[in-house]
């Protein structure tokens, strides 16, 4: 071996500086180690042997050559070329001199179990985040099997997903090398992430931190939901804390034998199941290691730790590289609440109150007024349009007045019970959507400028699509880095024409109506054409379709119009009505053959097999450039899913707003159980996970287009994780699911290569 060669390096030996040797990862640690953090001692098989070993035992030419021709977004293609190359790689023997300094320093480490990471030489930086990528081994035990899972490390360079970015964002792959820490294995009894900035708004002014029972690895996987806290950076407080009851936790496996140390899930003990998982205390304390490795790097860090026999350590630390670019932000407001709700849809806004008690009084709403009413339909929307900010009585996050909100970008408070009573017509209040207040008079943010870090312009396997309704938003959105529209409403076109169909089919005017919606959905096709535009078929309720002129003579008073005569059920029994929405979709696909259609509210398979045999008579087949998907929003979709996808259906949409109301017995729109009301429930997220994995079996696409993914980031972290093809959101977190289904497409890697 080369007599220049630096095989082996301790943690204290490397710093920041020493990324080309040790790798981000190891570089990180040995810069944590020289500063005195808690980390678990180890040593670095540098990039140097990676390198050594290639030419060794002329490996470079052979890799170059299966790559030379590859094709990156070829999916099958890469994962082939990444097995033959792995496989190269694997079976090349080790230099002995190389294995025998790996064994002295394991040695030296005083054996025992101990982590073996990969770290490759383009991870971690600030312009670039390519940890998880490659595998690490947890629990590894015994010289050979310390050799064997370096090599697999090295292996693990050429993961499809590390060939994929180096591509992606120009890195020579055979200058990209890999060093491998070697560390103590830390049995944590809770471990967790640090985020020295809040990841979602980059408040920098926030910590976060997440913890939860036994290893890291389930949450770094995003597997289970782990508590929240988060803190204010300077003083160190404590300001939220959100507690979730955990099931199960990874643990190793005690009884393996022969040196491969395996870990387990286990159910955690039944008193400690809804307990906060560190106390006050050690919150505090995390914090304030984060804020000093933060000021090591001068750089908002994401950070994992572990507790293990009531001592904490840092297990790695990297940049935040998704924060970004310079931009105002809002802070505190100082002024007089004089109603609190929902936040529904965030910004702010100040404007005169306009009481809306019904639908025939929308006019009085004008341009920069703030709309107040009991709740708000379909017909209120050209007044929504023109309002600054909308607040109502009642409705949850997911009702209609906030999703309309979140989608024209408005801020909007719903479920306040008594906004209608306290505020006064032409009153000047403030409408906060962030936090639910509503402020007496003019109240605005002062604006503060923010430290500028690079965004980098991600690229993910799971599309991501937008909700719409509204034609005048088409252009602008189409514009964004989006793949398509996942559910295009048809309720304000249908709205907009003001009429009901069965009613406009009566007066002769059938045509009329035909020619108003398809120029509605010309104007969605053409903006976003070649991308498809998934149109959902009118959903309106009775209550909703009464409001329209001609309606009363049609639509029978119900009940619960949430659970009556809507959706599929009245394609099969109105074939008249739904053939307009037939002949203006066939109208549009002349041109554009990017309009699909989905099915909403299906009963029974019966049901769809009824619609289908309508969409095909009218040459509407499922073919290359047409694609019928269906709703998955009712439980009987759930139950019956492999029935479903027999009829012959391209792909289903989770809608998860009907689908969390009727799993869990709870009005959606009711503001008293709005904190019952939960996508994240362990019900709701069992029927995600059938439908999803199901779809992914049968060979067809799925999405999800309900509010939950605009909501909460760790349920995205989850659809992705299942294998859901894409998520459908308000056109305000387009970006932002972006970067979190990145982030949850790194952290699957690290799970699926690990075991």
């Amino acid at each position: 071996m080369n007599k220049q060669l630096r095989a082996i390096a301790w943690f204290e030996e490397v710093g920041r500086d020493d990324v080309p040797l040790a790798g981000g990862k190891g570089a990180n640690l040995g810069e944590l180690t020289r500063a005195q953090i808690p980390v678990p001692p180890g040593f670095i098989v540098t990039s140097e042997v990676y390198f050594h070993f290639l030419a060794e035992r002329k490996l470079g030419g052979k890799i170059q050559k299966f790559l030379e021709s590859l094709d990156p977004q070829d999916g099958e293609g890469l994962a082939k070329t990444a097995l033959r190359i792995k496989q190269l790689i694997s079976t090349a023997t080790m230099p002995p001199e190389v294995a025998e300094q790996i064994k002295q320093a394991y040695r030296k480490l005083d054996g025992g179990l101990v982590a073996v990471r990969s770290s490759a030489t383009a991870e971690d930086l600030p312009e670039a985040s390519f940890a998880g990528q490659q595998r690490t081994f947890l629990n590894v035990q015994g010289e050979d099997e310390v050799v064997a899972a370096v090599k697999g490390c090295w292996a693990s360079l050429f993961e499809p997903r590390a060939i994929f970015y180096r591509a992606l964002y120009g890195f020579d792959h055979l200058k990209v090398g890999i060093a491998v820490p070697v560390q103590k294995m830390v049995q944590s009894d809770v471990s967790g992430v640090i985020f020295t900035v809040e990841p979602m708004t980059n408040d920098t002014s926030k910590i976060v931190i997440e913890a939860a029972y036994g290893l890291g690895e389930a949450v770094v996987a995003g597997e289970i939901t782990p508590d929240l806290y988060l803190i204010n950076k300077d003083e160190l407080i404590i300001l939220e804390k959100r507690i979730v009851k955990q099931e199960w936790q990874i643990v190793r496996n005690v009884a393996s034998r022969g040196g491969e140390q395996t870990n387990v899930r286990v159910p955690v003990p039944t008193f400690a199941k809804t307990e906060q998982k560190i106390t006050d205390v050690d919150i505090i304390a995390l914090a304030n290691l984060a804020k000093t490795i933060e000021d090591l790097y001068q750089f908002p860090q994401d950070i994992e730790w572990a507790k293990e026999r009531g001592k904490f350590y840092v297990v790695q630390t990297r940049p935040v590289t998704t924060l970004k670019t310079t931009e105002m932000v809002e802070a505190g407001v100082k002024g007089e609440v004089i109603l609190s709700g929902l936040a529904a849809s965030p910004g702010m806004a100040a404007g005169p109150v306009k009481i809306v008690y019904q639908a025939a009084e929308i006019d009085k709403v004008k341009d920069g007024d703030v709309l107040v009413a009991e709740m708000t339909t379909p017909d209120f929307v050209p007044a929504m349009k023109r309002a600054a900010a909308i607040v109502t009585n009642r409705g949850g996050r997911t009702c209609h007045a906030a999703i309309v909100s979140r989608e024209l970008g408005i801020p909007c408070i719903v479920g306040t019970g008594e906004s209608i009573t306290i505020l006064k017509e032409e009153q000047e209040i403030t409408v906060d959507g962030s936090t639910g207040k509503v402020y007496k008079g003019k109240v605005l943010k002062e604006k503060i400028e923010v430290p500028s870090y690079t965004k980098q312009r991600l690229r993910t396997k799971t599309k991501v699509y937008v909700n719409l309704a509204e034609p005048e938003l088409a252009a602008a959105v189409a514009a964004r880095d989006v793949d398509g529209v996942g559910l295009l409403r048809s309720e304000f076109m249908v709205a907009h024409i003001g009429e009901h169909p069965r009613y406009m089919l009566e007066k002769g005017r059938g045509g009329v109506f035909v020619d108003k919606l398809a120029r509605g959905l010309v104007t969605f096709a053409s903006a976003f054409a070649p991308r498809p535009v998934v149109y959902r078929t009118t959903d309106f309720k009775t209550n909703e379709y009464r409001n329209l002129k001609g309606g009363e003579g049609y639509e029978e008073i119900e009940e619960n119009p949430m659970l009556g005569y809507r959706g599929c059920s009245r394609y099969v029994k109105e074939p008249d009505a739904f053939g307009l929405e037939i002949k203006a979709i066939k109208k549009v696909r002349e041109n554009f053959a990017n309009l699909w259609v989905m099915i909403p509210f299906v009963h029974t398979v019966k049901e769809m097999v009824e619609v289908k045999a309508v969409l095909e008579s009218e040459g509407l087949v499922s073919s290359a450039d047409f694609k019928l998907w269906m709703m998955a929003e009712v439980p009987s979709n759930i139950i019956l899913r492999d029935k479903f996808i027999d009829v012959g259906i391209d792909g289903i949409s989770i809608g998860s707003n009907d689908l969390t109301q009727l799993i869990l017995g709870i009005d959606r729109d009711n503001p008293k159980l709005a904190e019952e009301f939960d996508e994240r429930d362990e019900a709701v997220l069992w029927a995600l996970e059938q439908i999803i994995g199901t779809a992914r079996e049968r060979g067809i696409t799925s999405s999800i287009c309900g509010q939950a993914p605009s909501v909460y980031p760790e349920l995205t972290e989850k659809l992705v994780g299942w294998g859901i093809t894409s998520v459908s959101v308000s056109p305000d977190m387009i970006e932002r699911t972006r970067e979190i289904i990145a982030k949850a497409e790194e952290k699957l890697a690290i799970h699926t290569s690990a075991f």
